[in-house]
């Protein structure tokens, strides 16, 4: 085990994740190095490795949230997913060799935002009985996730009557009484810096709760978590703008064929125009053009996003003692 990121080192660790089953970005380098600056500035890290004759096997990436807890680097509010970083193929050997080290270490392992189908979560009971160990496996939330078909037209066929009708009737609504407004994206890290300022009063704007989640520290750990994924292709900012000024915005991140809905704000006092429905729905509907696999709400339940006809998607606790 080491106490710093660096003993595992950028371009190793950016090697291991391109290498595993879940490719999230809440696993890469640039998302994991500026959250621990963020938020575990003091704490003590924990970087468990496992190599074999190959090379690089497995990287757990821990912080000691209290004493003698810990939990993977990400925190529980800002990741969406999260597990143990390992080569595809290859997570129960690398969680066999883990616990067999861990059975010393006499503390406990709380891993959160780790989805269901993870070996994690199906493996983990038996590989931890079968080093003397507990694991607890609890469903902690849900991400509604909706496959996406091949044309904008199938995807409108496969939806309630109801939830299509309601959606088209938006979309033309605000068409009719904002006519000026219109869809802007921006996907690389100056033009995102240039409108951050936007999104983020925007996002303030929205509801009392997101204007305490984004506090000065929480603002800094988006400034720079968000270039960095930029540069790799991974973040976009959409606007849905009129001559006013932006009406709703929303933070996209990109994986494997997904697009995941991360954050967002919308402008309150235009909200009868459900700016931010509609701006979703374009969303939505630049990813089936682009021929995404599927759009993926991510963590939460708000009932906005099922009328897009997405399926709940568990993500897990796995607490290891």
């Amino acid at each position: 085990m080491h106490d710093r990121l660096d003993a595992v080192g950028a371009v190793a660790w950016s090697e291991l994740h391109a290498r595993t089953s879940l490719r999230s970005p809440f696993l890469t380098w640039a998302w994991q190095r500026e959250w621990a600056a963020a938020f575990a500035p003091d704490q003590r890290l924990g970087i468990w490795r496992v190599s074999d004759a190959s090379g690089l096997v497995a990287v757990l990436p821990l912080y000691e949230a209290e004493p003698d807890v810990w939990r993977i680097l990400g925190g529980i509010d800002v990741s969406d997913y999260l597990d143990l970083i390992a080569v595809a193929g290859r997570e129960e050997e690398a969680w066999t060799a883990l616990l067999g080290a861990r059975t010393t270490a006499g503390t406990v392992w709380d891993l959160h935002a780790v989805p269901a189908t993870s070996p994690t979560v199906t493996a983990m009971p038996s590989l931890a009985g079968a080093g003397g160990l507990e694991a607890k496996v609890a469903v902690e939330d849900r991400c509604p996730v909706l496959a996406l078909p091949t044309s904008w037209e199938a995807y409108l066929a496969s939806l309630s009557g109801k939830h299509r009708h309601e959606l088209t009737r938006k979309m033309r609504r605000l068409e009719r009484e904002a006519p000026d407004a219109t869809c802007v994206s921006v996907a690389t890290p100056e033009p995102i810096a240039d409108r951050l300022d936007d999104f983020l009063a925007l996002h303030r704007r929205s509801r009392v709760g997101k204007a305490r989640f984004m506090d000065e520290r929480m603002e800094t750990f988006f400034r720079r978590a968000l270039a960095a994924l930029a540069e790799r292709g991974m973040a976009s900012l959409w606007f849905l703008d009129a001559p006013t000024g932006p009406l709703a915005a929303f933070v996209t991140l990109e994986w494997d064929g997904s697009v995941g809905l991360y954050n967002s704000g919308f402008d309150p006092d235009r909200a009868q125009l459900s700016p931010g429905l509609v701006l979703l729905a374009h969303l939505v509907r630049d990813a089936i053009a682009r021929g995404k696999r599927c759009f993926d709400f991510l963590r939460g339940e708000e009932r906005y996003k099922y009328e897009f006809g997405p399926t709940p998607q568990d993500v897990c606790t796995v607490r290891i003692s």
